[in-house]
């Protein structure tokens, strides 16, 4: 009796796993044939003898997979997993695993060997034409202009109007989202109209693959999807303790963190330096705040910051505001959030530039002091004027 209780049971438990396994085979069938996750259209390349595991992880990072190994079992499956082709394919918005498949197995001429790439630069915006070599993959540049001033090389004229050419558009850390909608208004081969300007900071500073035509309220969603992603996942590892009390608050930090370094050793530095002065009830008294209050994120600042204006109390100016500005300062990339979540464990509290492109930092105010009168000689050799040095 014991045994036949045993026996139904486990024929009971077979079936269920079997069920389940079948369940699980029809799932991860549906996502094989089903749309991808991409928005927006993605150059892909396979580089001279890549694996299947070391391009798949590539396309699920590229975010044209939704899952890299759901794409090898299917390409395993397919018999065609050492079919992989060497070149660069344009994968159409939404294109399925599938669909990804048949395209780098097929092989054929690469179809984004030449990429027009239009840079949204915090100073000014470029387009920059480039070709890839065929024998090493590599992209080489071709032509550049400065949108507005003149008319654009032939050559990139000529470039965008190719079916097969790749259209990038590049958003450097630190752009405001301002610039961000200006310089999208000026990239020719892009469509439709923007409304509004979408909140400060909630646009990622990446790299977007689009299409001739591609609508610009479109690729500004895609942006705003990218950014909420870094945050939450970067909120959800975020180090305990830290003085911000949402996820908005730390990315008006990592905004901060971006204006202020461009150094990507420094930046959890930089950020230990704000973390340790708002723990110590000091004020951030940071530049960059000023200058987001005087510009409304609109261009840039060509000249210092006055004295009247540090002494102005403004909801930006944290010489004279307690804790964090209302709102991000710019759109900071995914290393400035990461690093506002984990800063560095240190005592600094002031730092200063020190003539390197770096900063000197500093646990007491003798100390940054010593580092000012360091930075004030490196100016006066330089012949250049001197900017006032406040707490940062």
């Amino acid at each position: 009796m014991i045994w036949r209780h045993i026996a139904s049971n486990f024929l009971t438990l077979l079936i269920v796993i079997l069920i389940a396994a079948a369940a699980a085979i029809a799932w991860a069938k549906h996502q094989y044939s089903a749309p991808g996750p991409s928005a927006v259209a993605a150059c892909v390349r396979v580089a001279p003898g890549a694996s299947l595991a070391a391009v798949s992880e590539q396309l699920a990072a590229q975010g044209v997979v939704s899952n890299a190994y759901i794409f090898r079992a299917g390409t395993d499956y397919a018999g065609k997993s050492r079919d992989l082709k060497f070149g660069s394919y344009l994968m159409p918005p939404h294109s399925s695993m599938e669909d990804v498949v048949k395209v780098i197995t097929a092989g054929g001429p690469s179809t984004c060997g030449t990429e027009v790439v239009f840079r949204i630069g915090v100073r000014e915006n470029s387009v920059i034409l480039r070709d890839m070599d065929a024998t090493t993959g590599e992209f080489a540049e071709q032509a550049k202009y400065v949108p507005g001033a003149g008319d654009a090389p032939a050559a990139i004229t000529e470039a965008e109007q190719k079916p097969d050419a790749r259209l990038r558009i590049t958003v450097a850390e630190g752009v405001t989202s301002w610039q961000v909608v200006e310089g999208l208004k000026q990239a020719g081969f892009l469509a439709g109209e923007v409304a509004n300007v979408p909140a400060e900071g909630s646009l990622a500073p990446d790299t977007y693959d689009v299409q001739k035509g591609a609508d610009r309220a479109a690729l500004l969603a895609e942006m705003g999807r990218r950014q909420a992603a870094i945050l939450a996942s970067a909120w959800e590892s975020r180090e305990a303790g830290l003085p911000y009390q949402t996820p908005e608050e730390a990315l008006t930090m990592a905004s901060i963190i971006e204006k202020e370094t461009a150094v990507p050793d420094e930046r959890r530095v930089v950020a230990s330096v704000f973390v340790n002065r708002m723990r110590q009830g000091m004020r951030l008294e940071t530049d960059p705040t000023v200058i987001y209050g005087i510009t409304k994120g609109e261009g840039v600042l060509d000249r210092g910051i006055r004295g009247s204006e540090l002494r102005r109390r403004t909801p930006y100016n944290t010489y004279q505001i307690d804790g964090l500005p209302p709102t991000p300062i710019a759109n900071p990339g995914r290393a400035a959030i990461e690093a506002a979540m984990d800063p560095e464990d240190t005592q600094f509290v002031f730092f200063v530039a020190d003539g390197s492109g770096g900063h000197a930092f500093a646990r007491t105010l003798d100390e940054h002091n010593q580092n000012v009168q360091r930075w004030r000689e490196i100016e006066r050799q330089r012949g250049e004027a001197q900017s006032p040095v406040q707490g940062n």
